[in-house]
């Protein structure tokens, strides 16, 4: 069985993607969470992710803060949300929606990194790890430990946008704005990585009859996941209405991750820009176009119906027992 990892800023669709990876409990295990920032601060994101799975019972997954500002900042810069991530995700970072504090504490801070240096050298191929915010801690470690790109874990993350506007700017997806420097190394550094940007997550939308299923289980955690997720839509509906629901980003990145087939992919080798009007634009990259091996693949196309079935059928079984 596969061991994942979930890199997370976590808001709300970080939220839906926990509920994704603990309802995919017979294909992979989700062995321990790494706060990074960009939605929220890491350490709100971590309290969130602690507080998740404690509502669903998991207080077993180990919950690991990450570096918590980009690699361009000096080391005690603070680093706060922008605007646009409160007004999309709330300030509390789950769209207002209640949810208790977990009653166990995270661990040490700024262990992400050796949290998962060790589990690719001791996993390698069998890992998977889904970075979903700002990709500073795994530029780090990349940085810290080059061996891991070597390791054979995959590496799966939500971010970019190769054929379809940004949603920073018109050429800017927000998880790479939150640091393109680490995302541009982590592109470029050898490592082989996956790419599930706004191309596919665009094309996947959860609508009310969804969060509606989730409030007619009677659960706590069915409650939850509605008034959480209906914060979402509402923002989706009122500022890109043409997708009619919220984007399934960071669970769509879950479900490629476990499942490669459920997206079609080319073969590019990325890079970020880093200067000027187009800073932050995923881009295949000019040095490396002749090169016949591709170290990213970027998501082009989805299996839309097939995903949304089975992030309903596993997100509801979850919720239905809490």
């Amino acid at each position: 069985m596969k061991k994942l990892i979930l890199d997370l800023d976590t808001g709300i669709d970080d939220t839906l993607a926990i509920a994704y990876a603990l309802g995919s409990a017979d294909e992979a295990e989700l062995i321990g969470i790494t706060g990074t920032y960009g939605n929220v601060a890491v350490p709100l994101g971590v309290r969130n992710s602690l507080a998740v799975l404690h509502l669903f019972g998991r207080d077993d997954v180990p919950v690991y803060p990450g570096v918590d500002h980009p690699l361009s900042y000096a080391a005690d810069a603070p680093w706060a949300p922008s605007a646009g991530s409160v007004a999309v995700h709330g300030a509390n970072g789950i769209g207002g929606a209640v949810l208790p504090d977990s009653p166990r504490d995270p661990e040490t801070p700024g262990s992400a990194v050796d949290f998962i240096i060790d589990a690719a050298r001791t996993y390698g191929e069998d890992l998977v790890i889904v970075p979903t915010g700002a990709m500073t801690t795994m530029a780090t470690v990349l940085r810290e430990a080059p061996d891991v790109k070597d390791s054979g874990a995959a590496i799966t993350l939500m971010g970019g946008a190769l054929t379809v506007p940004g949603n920073v700017s018109p050429c800017t997806e927000a998880n790479i704005s939150q640091d393109p420097e680490a995302a541009d190394y982590l592109f470029r550094c050898g490592a082989r990585t996956t790419m599930i940007g706004l191309d596919v997550t665009h094309q996947t939308a959860l609508t009310r009859e969804g969060t509606a299923r989730w409030r007619a289980l009677g659960t706590n955690a069915g409650d939850f996941l509605a008034d959480m997720t209906d914060y979402y839509i509402d923002f989706y509906l009122a500022n890109q209405p043409e997708l009619k629901g919220c984007g399934l980003h960071d669970p769509l990145a879950v479900a490629a991750a476990l499942d490669p087939d459920l997206v079609t992919t080319l073969g590019v080798n990325l890079k970020v820009d880093l200067d000027g009007a187009f800073r932050g634009r995923t881009i295949g990259d000019r040095d490396r176009l002749q090169d016949p091996d591709k170290t990213t693949r970027v998501a082009v196309g989805v299996d839309v119906p097939g995903f949304l079935a089975r992030f309903m059928d596993r997100v509801t079984a979850l919720a239905s027992r809490h």
